[in-house]
């Protein structure tokens, strides 16, 4: 086999997507991904420089945990993480630098994400721009809990994605979701693991998680969704400060998850 003139570097990073239109670089947008690649190149002292994600997150929304690779034939300067997270915005922090295989793909080698989302039952001044806040507004969390069991049971999410016709497919295996609460804080948080996720899939399935706690929506209609791929006739997606892409998985590889905010996991109480 000819060896490849280059290196590959994994980057395992975390950001907020409060002040970005996402991560994929888009034309006159600003996103996280411009932003790692013009600093990166401009310590490297390299015109352009491209790097892969591990996905792509919609605008607003943050990861606690998120992969990049990128292929170099000079090996990274000393303190390179100490100068990326000098030069960097405050919102983007780099933890790790890995030199892996050509073989390993920040993308298309990932086996399963998780993304959580967070939910403020009361005014949350220090948190609002990393929880949704629902005023007023009492949930039976039961009804919650068992609308979120019965999405492992069922793979075909057209129902809940907001452009089913840009996919391919809207085939995805959803292989846990979890539901815990916060009784001191009055917090809610939401857990799904899935090997790939649709545009707006996560935040619609959350927002009609909300309207089961509240009634606004039954139990059976969600069902009915997933078994029929039928569309809700409202699709409104919840509110995207609320949302983290928390882990992401590897076969060979496999970080703890350095960006996690606010409350201890300790203190959540699994519904």
């Amino acid at each position: 086999m000819t060896k490849l003139p280059y290196k590959r570097y994994f980057f395992h990073i975390a950001y907020s997507g409060q002040h970005y239109r996402g991560w994929q670089r888009q034309k006159n947008i600003r996103s996280v991904q411009q932003i790692i690649e013009e600093v990166t190149a401009e310590i490297l002292k390299k015109n352009t420089l491209t790097i892969i994600g591990c996905g792509r997150t919609d605008a607003g929304v943050h990861a606690s945990q998120f992969f990049f690779h990128t292929d170099l034939i000079e090996p990274l300067p000393e303190r390179f993480i100490e100068l990326m997270n000098l030069r960097l915005p405050q919102d983007i922090a780099v933890y790790d630098i890995l030199q892996v295989t050509q073989q390993l793909h920040a993308r298309f080698s990932a086996v399963a994400r998780s993304y959580e989302y967070y939910i403020s039952l009361r005014k949350q001044p220090f948190l609002k721009n990393y929880s949704a806040i629902s005023l007023g507004r009492s949930f039976c969390f039961e009804s919650m809990k068992k609308a979120a069991d019965l999405l492992p049971k069922y793979q075909d999410y057209r129902a809940f994605c907001k452009q089913p016709d840009l996919h391919n497919t809207t085939i995805c295996k959803v292989s846990a979701t979890s539901l815990h609460v916060q009784p001191q804080q009055q917090s809610l948080r939401f857990s799904i693991t899935a090997n790939r996720f649709l545009r707006g899939q996560i935040r619609i399935i959350v927002q009609k998680l909300m309207d089961i706690g509240c009634g606004r929506f039954s139990i059976a209609e969600f069902e009915n969704c997933l078994i029929s791929g039928a569309r809700p006739s409202l699709i409104k997606p919840a509110p995207a400060e609320g949302l983290f892409l928390s882990k992401i998985n590897y076969p060979d590889l496999n970080l703890p998850n350095r960006g996690s905010f606010g409350f201890s996991k300790d203190s959540w109480q699994e519904i």
